[in-house]
Parts: C-alpha cells; structure tokens; sequence
C-alpha cells in the first residue's frame, strides 16, 4: 500500500523491539536496552529525514513519547521521535496522495489507547471521512490493555471494560460493517470476546487499491 502511495519501503534488517512489554512491567533498564537495539536498527534503515511509519499503536507512542524519557542522553531518541508517524498522519502529509473511495464502508473503529492519547485519532478520521467512509470511534478501551487481561485474576474486569463501550457497538452495528482496530491487543480482545474480525487501516486501504501491486 505505501508503495502503491510512492514511498520506497525499508524494512529493518533483523526484528527488533520498542521495549514497551519492559516499560509496562517496570523493568525500565531492560526497555533501555531494548531501544538501543531498535535505534541501531532504524539508524541502518532510516536515514536522516527518512519518516517512519509505526503500524502498531504501542510501538509508535514509544517512539513518540517515552523514548525521549527514557534516554534522555541519546539524540536519536529525539530523532526518531520527529521522524515517527502513524499511517494516516504520512498519507495526509503525502502530496497528490488521495484515499480510494469508501462510500460503501460502514465501520466500528476502535482507536487503540496508547494512538488515542499520545499521537491523537484525528488523523485517522479525517482520512475516513474524506474517503467517504461512515465511521462510528468506540469512545472506550477494548480492556485487553497489553498484558492485563491476560494477568491471573484480571480477566473478568478486562471483559467488564469491553462491555462498556467496545462489545455494545459491535452488537449495535449494521450487518456487515468494517471493525477497524490497529492494535493487536484489540485485535485480540475482538477475536476472544466476539465474532468480529478486527482489520488495521492499512489493510482497509489496500483492499480498495485498483491495483495493489
């Protein structure tokens, strides 16, 4: 899809973590270590002035908000920070680009807390709505939040927070409608708790390409 919108796309050459598993834990030297690794690689990947597109919305707050904090000593984490995007927020800043029609597309979308308050789900709706899409935003968390609902003893809260806003949209939406959630842990809670197959807006863009090749 980024190639179908001009970009020439590098991944990094050996996978690497944002650390936030560490950061949620506490264990603030192992995140440390982490990042480095991830610096190291987006360094080879990325040259200077190269934007980079954080497809998870956990990863691409680290990169935009906590990184700073944690290696405050590390110019690259200021850096990377500048140079980090969500999807919708390079396309809209990509020039000639234009979204494929959606008309058609009825959708739940459920932002992802960590898009929701560190980089901001205005982007993503402002793409929608341009493309013609009808999208109602859960104004709630899915209540997988990482590993807490996961976590022994967590399960019934993390099912009570879905059923706050999250599962009542799904049932409340029309047939056949789009269930747009970036994240994998709302991907998850979508797959555990209900029928619906959570989609990222990447994929809802590609499917509609002419040509996605």
């Amino acid at each position: 899809m980024l190639e179908a919108a001009g970009y020439a796309v590098t991944i990094t050459e050996k996978p690497v973590c944002c650390g936030l598993t560490w950061i949620s834990t506490g264990q603030l030297d192992g995140a440390r270590k982490q990042l480095r690794r991830s610096f190291d690689a987006l360094e080879q990947a990325a040259p200077q002035g190269t934007p980079i597109v954080g497809l998870e919305p956990s990863c691409t707050a680290v990169l935009r908000h906590d990184a700073a904090g944690l290696l405050p000593g590390d110019p690259r984490a200021a850096r990377f920070q500048t140079a980090t995007r969500t999807l919708a927020e390079l396309l809209a800043a990509t020039d000639g680009w234009r979204a494929p029609r959606m008309d058609d597309v009825v959708a739940v979308a459920q932002p992802h807390c960590h898009h929701h308050a560190v980089m901001g789900w205005q982007a993503d709706a402002e793409l929608l709505a341009q493309a013609g899409a009808s999208v109602a935003a859960v104004g709630g968390c899915c209540g997988l939040a990482g590993n807490f609902g996961v976590e022994r003893g967590h399960y019934e809260v993390s099912v009570a927070v879905a059923e706050t806003a999250l599962l009542p949209a799904l049932r409340n939406a029309a047939e056949g409608a789009v269930v747009l959630a970036d994240g994998f842990s709302c991907r998850t809670q979508l797959e555990q708790l209900s029928d619906a197959r959570g989609i990222h807006l990447a994929q809802l863009i590609a499917d509609r390409l002419e040509d996605p090749a």
